[in-house]
């Protein structure tokens, strides 16, 4: 079923691909689109699939607990961000996805929202023939045991920001000082883990895919480049 726009179609959305962006360029620019389209609601849907520089973020209650290293007195990027969640780290390698939706268009419910990423999430894996899933009380989705997705979004006036990270094949030692989004005792894995030769090329296809489906919109790729 697709979401409908104001005059009863299918709902239209842009899908950016941006490749290796710096996080600090990405973040401006997704507060930019957002205070647009609080004045503007029924502006257009968008998704961003990107890459980050290495980058660890903490959600606005994040516990600094959940950090090794020195926050006052540290060589690595870090930002505190409006996003839920607790701390977590970007890297090449890993497919970050900002969707920015009206949910109005939608469903306004931020539970039914994080289960649709999930379901998106869930679906790319299984085109894989690899068993995603959900883990009762976790946001995310796990692979045998291993966390591969993180999620942690904004939502405000039914607008929402940042979004979800898929592993693909990053380095993950960059996790190693930090316990991952506060869960000490589940590992994070990643997707070349089970598919060594997997890409992040081929798998920002299927995540396209996968978010047209589980949303119901027509994704359409945006050619002018706004970073």
């Amino acid at each position: 079923m697709f979401a409908l726009d104001i005059k009863g179609k299918p709902r239209f959305c842009w899908l950016f691909d941006r490749g290796l962006v710096d996080y600090q360029v990405a973040w401006e620019w997704q507060r930019s689109l957002v205070a647009e389209r609080r004045e503007q609601p029924n502006l257009e849907d968008l998704l961003i699939l990107l890459e980050h520089y290495p980058v660890y973020t903490l959600g606005t209650g994040a516990k600094t607990e959940f950090v090794k290293f020195d926050l006052d007195n540290s060589d690595y990027q870090v930002y505190r961000i409006e996003r839920g969640g607790e701390v977590t780290y970007h890297c090449p390698g890993q497919l970050v996805g900002y969707p920015i939706l009206n949910l109005r268009h939608y469903h306004q419910d931020l539970h039914w929202y994080l289960r649709q990423l999930e379901e998106v999430l869930i679906r790319v894996l299984a085109s894989y023939d690899l068993p995603g899933e959900r883990l009762p009380g976790y946001t995310g989705v796990w692979l045998e045991g291993c966390k591969v997705a993180a999620i942690g979004v904004k939502v405000s006036r039914w607008i929402t920001m940042h979004g979800f990270a898929l592993n693909v094949c990053p380095d993950l030692t960059g996790f190693t000082k930090i316990v991952p989004c506060g869960i000490v005792d589940k590992p994070v894995g990643s997707l070349a883990q089970f598919i060594p030769d997997i890409s992040v090329e081929e798998v920002r296809g299927r995540v396209a895919i996968a978010f047209a489906e589980v949303f119901g919109v027509k994704l359409v790729e945006a050619e002018i480049n706004h970073l």
